[in-house]
């Protein structure tokens, strides 16, 4: 069930990528159905908050007429930030699944344990490592590819 849906975060990120962005993808999941999904767009829309786990959250709330999601998964192929973590609780998803690490800013395991934090007055329950090698493997060749065409302007210059 979770590399169904998985794979749809994944698709997600691809789109991102497509258009510029750093490839990470996120859908809302519902009693078994995507609602809700998008890819980071803080590049293209010049929003710093534009993180697919909240261009997302977003779509779904619009979708269900509700910014409270009681009941709903995110999928997201990165370990969320601190940023994305307090959406997730404000928004009452009940359970976070992600693929790979985020050793850099991740704030579910690996920067912080933002969501064990005694004062929340929400628990989120967390699911990590759900095709982790295909959602590292998109990000690692997104920066190879950069770190090689920028290599390739430098040394033009």
């Amino acid at each position: 069930m979770h590399d169904h849906f998985m794979r749809a975060a994944i698709t997600e990120a691809q789109r991102a990528e497509a258009v510029g962005e750093v490839p990470i993808g996120a859908v809302v999941v519902v009693d078994g159905a995507v609602v809700a999904a998008g890819g980071n767009a803080s590049v293209g829309s010049c929003d710093p908050t534009a993180h697919a786990e909240i261009v997302a959250l977003r779509a779904a709330g619009l979708a269900l007429g509700n910014y409270r999601l009681t009941g709903a998964s995110l999928y997201v192929t990165v370990e969320p930030c601190l940023m994305c973590v307090g959406a997730l609780v404000h928004a009452r998803i009940d359970r976070l699944v992600y693929g790979s690490l985020e050793p850099k800013a991740g704030a579910v395991q690996s920067m912080c344990r933002a969501l064990d934090h005694p004062a929340l007055n929400h628990r989120v329950a967390v699911v990590s490592g759900v095709l982790e090698g295909d959602c590292s493997a998109i990000v690692q060749q997104f920066f190879r590819e950069r770190r090689v065409s920028r290599a390739a302007v430098g040394s033009r210059e």
